[in-house]
């Protein structure tokens, strides 16, 4: 994961800087739920400053220098936000704490960066020691369903366009995937064309390797490991969770 995120972390905020939508959710379940919280994946901190902001104790788990060096600067920028955050550089199945959290996240397809059986029953174990016992669970992921109905395609695809927040040059994401069936990884090539003010075109590829999981697959992981499935919603907003729908939200408590 880390190679991956090292390469592309000058983009990341550019790149993300629409994804919001999730956000009031997590300011939700921070109300009811309240501190500590940990971010797990944490990386620039798109939702780490987010909950920070509203004055909640926020700590952040990720294992690429890249990514958490624009989280410093970030918080250089907004010093008072230091009172509430701090974060762990390295590895979460490492990672150890004398507090117990009240919500744990594993925001936008973080679960998707854990590709072996043997490690994600390992992290999810790992993260019901970290929890308090009326603790809360995240884990937001696409409807792996909706992916893998559709046709595949070897074509070059046009993901977005946005401006590099560091040069104001236009980048043109584009992707080359595929899916294979049988182990659910989803294997992407990344490709950034840097558009620079002279007009010369500057290719970036970066390789990155998803995978894909159905429902009951993580409720069994799940009870494998200490929780169990409290509510599965199909979006942010808390809609169902039915055919049809993009992501799979699920909330877990521990047992």
């Amino acid at each position: 994961m880390s190679a991956f995120y090292t390469t592309i972390a000058r983009f990341y905020d550019a790149e993300t800087s629409s994804r919001t939508d999730d956000l009031n959710l997590y300011s939700q379940l921070a109300e009811e739920f309240g501190d500590p919280i940990l971010d797990v994946g944490c990386g620039t901190g798109r939702v780490l400053i987010h909950l920070a902001q509203e004055e909640y104790r926020v700590h952040g788990v990720d294992n690429d220098r890249a990514m958490l060096a624009r989280l410093d600067t970030k918080l250089k920028a907004y010093p008072h936000l230091k009172q509430h955050i701090t974060y762990t550089e390295g590895d979460i199945l490492k990672f150890k704490s004398g507090e117990h959290y009240a919500l744990i996240l594993l925001t936008y397809n973080a679960l998707m960066h854990f590709h072996e059986q043997a490690t994600q029953i390992a992290l999810l174990k790992h993260l019901r020691g970290l929890m308090a016992d009326d603790g809360l669970l995240v884990i937001d992921l696409p409807n792996a369903g909706e992916t893998f109905a559709t046709q595949d395609s070897d074509a070059v695809l046009l993901d977005r366009t946005f401006m590099d927040e560091d040069t104001g040059h236009l980048i043109m994401l584009h992707s080359v995937s595929y899916l294979d069936r049988t182990t659910q990884l989803l294997r992407v090539q990344w490709i950034y064309d840097e558009v620079t003010a002279d007009g010369t075109v500057k290719r970036l590829i970066a390789p990155h390797v998803l995978r894909y999981y159905f429902y009951p697959e993580i409720a069994l992981l799940l009870k494998l490991t200490g929780f169990e499935v409290a509510e599965v919603f199909g979006g942010t907003d808390e809609e169902p969770f039915e055919d049809g729908c993009e992501r799979m939200v699920i909330y877990a408590r521990p047992v």
